[in-house]
């Protein structure tokens, strides 16, 4: 019997970025649930025939799940049993339950990046089924009432706290209406939601995983979507993911936000496409994992989708209103007023007393430059990018300020110094509801992924006689290359583009 359990780190999917590094983020918690010598998590496969019972009546353990489709089961057992089942004639092999966090961060971007609108006319997606295995989805958004088929499992699907899945499901199928914005497939794909991740946004297992990828597979799915990874090779999980392949689907995952080498899991497994992500000018994200396993790449910076709550964080200055992002850590506010003051970078402290002040992003952390702003006495800091486009910031884990903090796009930020809104009376406001139907700026190799998954169901969806082979080659082939000539360990092939691929996959059986 082998024994594969793998410690090491966890880790994944984070949902925005600042000007912290990712990895910094994620050291601590990531210990593998080996490590400690209280009871051990881990996936026990039984041979054909094998009596569970009788296994965990002997070592003392507790099953957790038994995985749909395998003769596996994840069980909690005592540290001392462990050596007992490498000699145990019931069990095929086990290994570590290794766990699996979210990778987590109009008409957004990323969805013409893509060519999406380009194939519509040709194909809608809606004879396909993609199955998002995340947080759940807030079905009762304004922009998932429409267009498409949602089943979910397990009970409690339907409802997302983290707002990751929600997010997810938004760059996939949000509708083509009036409000919000549009996704790569608006106009009817069907989607399956597998919930993985409790209300406290927790890591979940590879268990769990297999678990759920078997059972995308049981619902008829064509496509599976991760937005999630962690750094523990699992065989039981690989397994689930080769079986998915035979049966015909895509499996799409997250490359990972750490910004090394580091391989990620699922994504790194052979069949299963790794996306990087990439930042509005095309360019690779920093936080963007690269190693040879990365397959492809799709916007993942600064990407607005769906959420299942409604952030307002607005700054108005001259009668105008210019609607930004929350700021993760600082204080919630109706509204505070003040005068609008220019303070650059906001590298240092200013004389900022019952002011707004405006910084521009770079150079020094979010949380230096607030913390700058109210030691200069200012009463909210607006924090405008310093590339194009809008961008989730956050203070740090478990950081907070006493003021107000929000962000805006670069072109606002210009927009108000050009109109001459600086000396002039600004109101800052940030609010949060939930559940509501809101829109959110999220970062992250997990954004990109729901692009690459999306895309496949679109130019899948011209011909479903075509197999997954087929369309996996052709997103390949034709995703349009960056950096390094050819395949790199950055971009994989490239930018998925979604009509080079349909014709693609046309011209060549």
């Amino acid at each position: 019997m082998t024994n594969l359990k793998m410690i090491g780190a966890v880790l994944a999917l984070s949902a925005c970025t600042s000007e912290v590094s990712e990895e910094s983020q994620q050291v601590g918690a990531q210990e593998s649930p080996l490590a400690a010598e209280a009871p051990k998590r881990v996936i026990v496969n039984f041979k054909a025939g094998a009596n569970k019972a009788n296994v965990l009546r002997e070592l003392k353990g507790k099953e957790l799940l038994a995985i749909h489709g395998m003769n596996a089961s994840a069980m909690e057992l005592p540290a001392q049993a462990l050596a007992a089942l490498d000699k145990n004639p019931a069990v095929e092999f086990w290994e570590e339950d290794a766990p699996r966090k979210m990778l987590a961060q109009s008409t957004p971007f990323g969805i013409d990046m893509v060519q999406a609108p380009l194939v519509w006319p040709s194909a809608t997606g809606a004879n396909r089924k993609i199955c998002i295995i995340d947080s759940g989805l807030y079905t009762a958004h304004e922009d998932h009432q429409s267009g498409k088929a949602i089943t979910g499992y397990p009970t409690g699907w339907n409802a997302d706290k983290c707002h990751h899945g929600t997010h997810v499901a938004g760059t996939i199928a949000a509708v083509n209406n009036s409000v919000g914005v549009v996704g790569v497939l608006p106009n009817g794909v069907n989607l399956h939601i597998i919930k993985v991740f409790g209300d406290d946004c927790a890591w979940t297992y590879s268990s769990t995983l297999a678990d759920a990828a078997n059972r995308c597979v049981s619902a008829g799915a064509n496509v599976i979507s991760m937005s999630l990874g962690g750094a523990t090779k699992s065989k039981t999980e690989e397994t689930a993911f080769n079986n998915a392949w035979s049966a015909g689907l895509i499996s799409v995952a997250a490359a990972g936000n750490d910004g090394t080498n580091r391989l990620s899991y699922p994504a790194s497994y052979a069949n299963v496409i790794s996306v990087g992500a990439v930042d509005s000018t095309k360019t690779i994200a920093t936080f963007s994992q690269f190693n040879s396993a990365v397959d492809v790449s799709a916007p993942g910076v600064g990407v607005q989708s769906t959420v299942g709550a409604l952030d307002l964080n607005t700054l108005v200055v001259g009668g105008t209103t210019y609607s930004g992002g929350y700021v993760d850590g600082a204080a919630r506010s109706a509204g505070v007023t003040g005068t609008l003051v220019n303070g650059g970078l906001c590298d240092s402290v200013g004389a900022w007393a019952g002011k707004v002040v405006l910084c521009q992003r770079g150079t020094i952390a979010f949380v230096d430059k607030v913390n700058n702003v109210k030691a200069g006495g200012g009463v909210a800091a607006a924090l405008y990018n310093n590339v194009a486009g809008g961008f989730a910031g956050t203070l740090g884990d478990g950081v907070t300020s006493t003021i107000p903090a929000i962000s805006l796009s670069l072109e606002d930020g210009n927009a108000i110094i050009a109109a001459g809104g600086i000396g002039q009376a600004a109101t800052a406001a940030s609010s949060f509801t939930e559940p509501a139907s809101g829109y959110d700026f999220y970062d992250g190799t997990s954004m990109a992924t729901p692009h690459v998954s999306a895309v496949a169901a679109l130019v899948w969806s011209y011909n479903t006689s075509w197999t997954n082979a087929r369309v996996r080659k052709a997103l390949e082939m034709t995703a349009e290359d960056r950096g390094t000539a050819g395949r790199d360990n950055y971009y994989g092939y490239g930018i998925v583009r979604a009509k080079n691929a349909l014709d693609y996959a046309i011209a060549n059986p």
